[in-house]
């Protein structure tokens, strides 16, 4: 049985939080795009496009780019059915080779059964020397 589903508990949402670290860390693009509903709705920074396939092509593509990609999640707020997040993922561009600390925030949104229905998110990237990541 799924425990992390809606109404959220602060420990249940910083489990929801913690899950999806983890499968984003693993940079398997299908296996990501199984916690969303069939038509989630996504903004991510200028992009917004709807739906689990759209969201796995975007994902594949995204890790072809951000090699060696980490990320790290923290547990902002939470209510019944939403979850907000602040997030820091290091990387490096896979044309120029540049290394970059992406931070950010998504706001997310679950139907009854605990899948992402919304996903909203805002980034800003900055460039690192490779001996300053902390990841």
């Amino acid at each position: 049985m799924n425990t992390l589903i809606p109404p959220f508990t602060r420990e249940t949402a910083t489990a929801k939080v913690q899950a999806a670290e983890n499968a984003w860390n693993t940079k398997n693009s299908e296996r990501v795009a199984l916690a969303y509903t069939i038509d989630s709705q996504w903004r991510n920074r200028g992009e917004f496009f709807v739906g689990r396939e759209n969201i796995a092509n975007f994902l594949t593509h995204k890790w072809e780019n951000e090699l060696h990609y980490k990320l790290k999640k923290h547990l902002w707020s939470f209510s019944d059915n939403r979850i907000s997040v602040r997030f820091e993922y290091e990387w490096q561009d896979a044309k120029t080779k540049q290394w970059m600390r992406t931070h950010g925030n998504e706001h997310w949104e679950f139907d009854k059964e605990g899948l992402m229905k919304i996903r909203d998110m805002s980034a800003n990237d900055i460039t690192i020397k490779k001996e300053d990541r902390k990841y």
